[in-house]
């Protein structure tokens, strides 16, 4: 749900589907934007004339979707879809001026009487929730931070593989920008720079006024992150499940209409840049009984209960799997190595950053509460955030259930261990291509299932398979300095 500001308060704001009509005559409204989520996590829409829209589209759907058109939906031979917009996700887009346009994200829908269409990953979240209610929790908190590049220019060639391939970044903040009007910074050397050498300062900015002020998602930090080249993070604030899914799409639909409008091009590509730092969608959790943390537990240590324990070791146990799902393209696969801050080894800690899974240690005592989570380091932003969240609630809730202890903390740098020295602890190692990470949930899917239907998880795996084909045929440019003179 969205979120307003009063006073130095964050109110919680629903719209009924009369106000939503309300303010589509009040502030003179002339089109509607149904946007929804495909099964890879690209964002969709349709648009329709505010003048045609009625209160009965609100309740029943529109006809208006071919489901075969979307990669992973449905057939040819069975594709009528329907999309229900959800009056909550009401929002009105700043940028588009000259036909004033709102937005309302969708639930999908088979026509008739056939109910939601299994593959809606909107879908799957909400039944993660329903699952959570149903394990005798009353929900569950997500926080997504969402790191992405803003390249000034990025161009490539694959229109013919045969006769070679290749690509280049342009950005005044890169070491190798030509342009000699800038501050560059270094290779990791990104973090919190100060402007001029931060040159995206009022593009975050701009940014987080619209993501608050127009659709409702609170903004607390936005920073460069460590890359070079113009690696940003805008922190948004926790939410329920479906909430924070939501609140995750729209960030990447702002900011990468933002970045159009000031003349560059944002992408969540998690490593667009060999040798530096990758982009990844650290994801913060915790479990609610009403206004209770169950994730607290003041006598406990690092204030961590049981249940939080429980729900770790779900996630080590399945973190192999959840790879797959968190990170589903084969650049995935770059980022997670050591050496760049991406974890690459599973194990958990609190305050390290080089385990999978930490826990947050800046503020304690009972006052604090209310913060206190397990942040899983893995994902990263090319994921669908709602296929995410679901896939942590079902290994974690796994963990829970089947009372999985997640072993001992790890307090030492991971990525200065020996293999042998990590082997002694029990170290494991994430998979290191996307097509092991395939392996790994064909083998253990079981646990998805308390949410997932399987036609869901075998189209994921299916459609992954294609994107690892595409790029195992191909040779790299690399290749060619390393292997020409064979």
């Amino acid at each position: 749900m969205p979120y307003r500001v009063s006073h130095g308060k964050a109110i919680q704001v629903q719209f009924s589907p009369d106000e939503v009509f309300s303010r589509i005559q009040h502030e003179n409204i002339q089109f509607i934007d149904l946007q929804f989520t495909g099964l890879t996590g690209h964002f969709h829409h349709t648009t329709i004339s505010a003048a045609t829209f009625t209160p009965e589209q609100m309740r029943d759907g529109l006809p208006k979707l071919d489901g075969s058109s979307i990669i992973g939906f449905t057939s040819i031979d069975d594709s009528d879809l329907l999309l229900k917009p959800d009056p909550n996700t009401f929002a009105i887009i700043p940028w588009m001026t000259e036909n004033k346009t709102a937005r309302l994200l969708c639930d999908v829908y088979w026509g008739g009487d056939r109910g939601r269409l299994s593959r809606d990953p909107r879908g799957i979240a909400q039944k993660a929730e329903e699952y959570i209610k149903s394990q005798g929790f009353d929900y569950s908190t997500w926080g997504p931070e969402v790191e992405f590049f803003v390249f000034d220019k990025v161009h490539w060639d694959v229109l013919t593989p045969y006769k070679g391939q290749s690509y280049s970044i342009e950005s005044k903040e890169a070491p190798w920008s030509q342009e000699g009007d800038g501050y560059p910074m270094g290779l990791q050397e990104g973090y919190y720079p100060s402007t001029p050498s931060d040159t995206l300062t009022p593009y975050r900015n701009e940014c987080v006024n619209i993501l608050q002020n127009n659709f409702g998602i609170l903004c607390d930090n936005h920073h460069h992150e460590v890359a070079t080249a113009g690696q940003c993070e805008i922190d948004i604030r926790y939410d329920h499940l479906t909430n924070a899914a939501d609140a995750a799409q729209s960030y990447k639909y702002v900011i990468r209409n933002i970045a159009q409008k000031y003349g560059k091009v944002a992408t969540m590509m998690p490593k667009p840049i060999a040798m530096d730092s990758g982009s990844g969608m650290h994801v913060n959790v915790s479990l609610w009984k009403k206004d209770r943390n169950m994730f607290y537990d003041s006598g406990s240590e690092d204030e961590l209960s049981q249940t939080a324990r429980y729900f770790c070791g779900g996630v080590i146990e399945h973190a192999k799997a959840l790879s797959a799902i968190c990170n589903p393209t084969t650049n995935s696969y770059h980022r997670l190595v050591p050496g760049y801050e991406a974890p690459a080894y599973i194990a958990w800690s609190s305050g390290n950053r080089s385990a999978i899974v930490r826990v947050p240690r800046h503020l304690t005592g009972k006052q604090y509460a209310h913060l206190k989570r397990l942040e899983f380091r893995a994902p990263d932003p090319s994921s669908n955030p709602y296929l995410v969240f679901a896939a942590i609630t079902a290994a974690g809730m796994d963990g829970v259930k089947k009372k999985m202890e997640p072993g001992d903390q790890i307090h030492d740098d991971i990525f200065k261990m020996t293999r042998s020295d990590r082997a002694k602890r029990g170290i494991d190692v994430l998979p290191k291509s996307l097509g092991d990470a395939l392996n790994e949930l064909e083998s253990d899917r079981k646990f998805l299932l308390s949410i997932y239907t399987d036609d869901v998880i075998d189209k994921v795996i299916e459609l992954e398979r294609r994107d690892q084909r595409e790029i195992s045929i191909r040779p790299h440019p690399h290749e060619f300095y390393l292997y020409f003179d064979v």
